[in-house]
């Protein structure tokens, strides 16, 4: 099976496409590997240094669902016919490809099957969902600084598992373990920061 970048570089530069692609539509690059690329693909977006309005959270709701399809041991995913059918701009989708496929085609150059077990195994599809799931949610809080980490953990897991790379994927868990620790200090900091500016204004108020 071609490598990720190269199925992605033909399917959306090299050869003809509607304006508007589906899920659904790109779905048949997958074959088997179809959980990992899932995740690679609806992770991009939010996984790169550009902001991305409008997909983060629509993203996250949909990698959130197959993260638990994972969990739970489902060989295909399944998504509601509304998702599936969903569509973006192609000219959208090949500018987050375009800073999107040399951070990929890097990864490629050290992946191999290696600690497959972690890839294939149900612990570790547990394991590895769970984490996808937590930073998935991460991803919906509409806070800056609280998705573009949790989304490289979840690109980065997820690629692993198209390459059945068990190291790629836990380098990825380390990534989500970075991001749940970030997005947890910012809300801490947001919260205590907003309980001081309130005590503040009503100090204020009461003078």
């Amino acid at each position: 099976m071609a490598r990720l970048s190269v199925e992605l570089q033909r399917y959306f530069f090299e050869e003809e496409r509607e304006p508007q692609v589906r899920l659904a539509d790109i779905l048949t690059l997958a074959g088997e590997r179809i959980f990992g690329f899932l995740f690679v693909i609806l992770s991009l977006p939010s996984a790169l240094p550009v902001p991305a309005p409008g997909y983060s959270i629509p993203f996250a709701i949909v990698i959130f669902l197959l993260a638990i399809q994972l969990i739970v041991g489902a060989k295909r995913p399944w998504l509601p016919n509304k998702m599936m059918n969903g569509k973006m701009k192609l000219e959208t989708v090949q500018g987050f490809l375009k800073i999107g496929l040399p951070w990929l085609r890097r990864i490629e150059a050290v992946t191999r099957p290696r600690l497959s077990y972690i890839c294939t195994s149900l612990p570790g599809r547990i394991f590895m969902g769970s984490a996808i799931a937590l930073m998935s949610i991460s991803m919906m809080i509409p806070i800056p600084g609280t998705n573009t980490v949790p989304a490289m953990g979840i690109f980065i897991t997820g690629f692993g598992l198209t390459e059945d790379d068990g190291a790629i994927s836990l380098a990825g868990l380390v990534v989500c373990l970075i991001g749940a620790s970030l997005s947890i200090s910012i809300m801490f900091a947001l919260w205590f920061g907003g309980t001081s500016l309130v005590d503040q204004i009503k100090i204020w108020l009461g003078r």
